[in-house]
């Protein structure tokens, strides 16, 4: 397969058409439940991500506290 050539494919076909191949192909991983392996940064990260939401279970944000510092932003 030529990359180059298929990018430049892609690059000519319309916003709403990049947007249903990228749907496709999204979908089409999540099918295979074919994901990446983490790093070990990432696993760190994650691992540190939990030991503080363990330690600090109340200093969390919720969804709506997060939309609505969003909305004050603008």
């Amino acid at each position: 397969m030529d990359i180059t050539a298929t990018l430049n494919e892609i690059a000519a076909l319309s916003v709403e058409e990049r947007i249903r191949l990228v749907q496709a192909i999204w979908d089409s991983i999540a099918a295979e439940q074919a994901y990446p392996e983490l790093t070990q940064a990432q696993k760190r990260e994650l691992d540190d991500r939990i030991e503080d939401y363990e330690k600090n279970p109340d200093n969390v944000l919720t969804w709506e506290d997060i939309k609505a510092s969003v909305k004050r932003q603008r």
